[in-house]
């Protein structure tokens, strides 16, 4: 808690998840008295209720294939069903070790911890449960929660939102999945892995449609082989309870049955009641207004994470997070690029990318000034080994530097820091061609994508 009623805080941080944390780790590794306040469990929903947990069921998903289809290299194995509770208690294990870990992070560095809501009391104040915080300068970091669709009540029995899919204590029969981004297309691989027989509703034209549209086709092509179904192009009208289950209706007539239904459609900012107008923030759609210094329009409030509409990632929240303290401990930090920020969607297979699209580069460039290439996954010796298929796409500004990395395939995700890389520092294709990758990688492909860029391809066609 404070140290006495007349504290007074450099740092007031409303919101402990993944943008609030690591400005109070930051902040205090650059001297700032920072308090912290949460009202559930430090680390927010990364930990608690996304990135990490999720991960954690679709890599038990992975182990149920890999039991399945030992016989295909030559190992005997069987499988036999999955225990939700000791899936369960493996998720949670990891879970909890990074809870304890952070924990303990956040003491070693002197930062004041709060637990209890907290409500944003003037511009420079947060009021738990009765007790005032002043601080200099106030973050707003309240999160996301996920969202619903209007008549479409997520009532935790069979209408479900990712939170409760999170802790069902049983496989489902069947399910459908009512949006198919990246929280959508996860749940719909690790439940397939599990056994449940799946549907997902799109309505836009996609998978992943914030993807390559190159991307989006390769994974509705390896989805459609691994037998999990979709309806694309057509919008949610309805859902209702039948005798078993329940039945979702499409705009286009179009009607499905399942055990559950997951409404994946995205998350919405928490901000509402938390005295964020009333201190005279600028919001939209409940997302709090920021510039790319992450301040808002009260000089003495900043905003980071799934709270304003930048992209909702964790690494995102912690990259907003550090440049707020170290803006406010007088350094000179550097505005996030959006575009160079690294995304994963970790669905089997995975979907990687860093930059522009093709199409989005097309807009900025003029469709002129474009390159692209494709590499596919079939030449390289270790996605061979591993039995992935897929490709690498790469898009460049003719004669200038890649600008988009667009990787699909198993364990995709754990190339793109090499991609992060190549467009942040914006490498010509000639540049990447001559560092020499371990032979056999996954990261060989990216390598050999950019030689063949570079007009000297090796394991692949002119």
């Amino acid at each position: 808690m404070a140290k006495d009623a007349s504290t007074v805080f450099d740092l007031v941080i409303l919101g402990g998840g993944s943008g609030g944390y690591a400005a109070a780790l930051r902040g205090a590794q650059l001297g700032l008295d920072v308090a912290l306040i949460e009202k559930d469990k430090l680390g927010g929903t990364c930990l608690h209720r996304g990135c990490i947990p999720t991960k954690a069921l679709l890599h038990a998903g992975e182990l149920a294939d890999q039991a399945r289809e030992g016989a295909k290299y030559g190992v005997k194995s069987s499988f036999e069903g999955i225990d939700m509770a000791g899936v369960h208690k493996y998720k949670d294990g990891v879970v909890s070790g990074l809870y304890k870990g952070l924990q303990g992070l956040v003491a070693s560095r002197k930062i004041t911890y709060v637990e209890g809501e907290g409500r944003l009391s003037s511009p420079t104040s947060v009021d738990v449960d009765g007790q005032r915080y002043e601080g200099r300068h106030i973050l707003l970091a309240t999160g996301s929660v996920p969202k619903s669709l209007p008549g479409l009540e997520i009532d935790g029995n069979r209408i479900i939102s990712s939170d409760h899919g999170l802790h069902l204590d049983r496989v489902p029969e069947s399910a459908i999945i009512l949006g198919g981004g990246v929280i959508g297309v996860e749940f719909a691989s690790a439940w397939k892995s599990f056994g449940t027989d799946v549907t997902i509703v799109e309505g836009l034209p996609h998978l992943v449609p914030a993807e390559d549209e190159n991307s989006s086709k390769l994974l509705e092509r390896a989805f459609r082989k691994r037998g999990i179904a979709f309806s694309l192009g057509s919008f949610f009208e309805k859902a209702e309870y039948t005798d078993k289950g329940v039945k979702v209706s499409l705009a286009n007539g179009k009607e499905y049955e399942a055990e559950l239904l997951l409404v994946a459609i995205g998350r919405g900012p928490v901000s509402q009641g938390l005295g964020y107008e009333e201190a005279g923030v600028a919001m939209d759609r409940g997302f709090v207004l920021a510039d790319e210094y992450c301040r808002t329009n009260v000089e003495t409030i900043s905003a980071v994470g799934d709270l304003i509409p930048t992209l909702q990632l964790a690494h995102v929240g912690f990259a907003e997070g550090i440049l707020v303290a170290e803006r406010l401990a007088g350094l000179n930090p550097v505005p996030v690029d959006y575009h160079g920020v690294p995304r994963v969607t970790y669905c089997h297979p995975e979907v990687a990318s860093v930059g522009v699209t093709e199409e989005k580069a097309k807009e900025i460039y003029g469709a002129d000034k474009v390159v692209t290439l494709k590499y596919n996954l079939a030449g390289n010796g270790r996605s061979k080994i591993l039995n992935t298929t897929g490709e690498i796409k790469l898009v460049q500004v003719r004669d200038g530097a890649v600008v988009g990395v667009h990787m699909v395939g198993d364990r995709m995700g754990e190339q793109v820091g090499e991609a992060q890389l190549i467009y942040n520092w914006e490498a010509l294709p000639a540049e990447v061609a001559q560092l020499i990758h371990a032979h056999p990688t996954q990261s060989e492909a990216l390598g050999e994508a950019h030689l063949a860029l570079a007009g000297k391809p090796l394991h692949s066609h002119d």
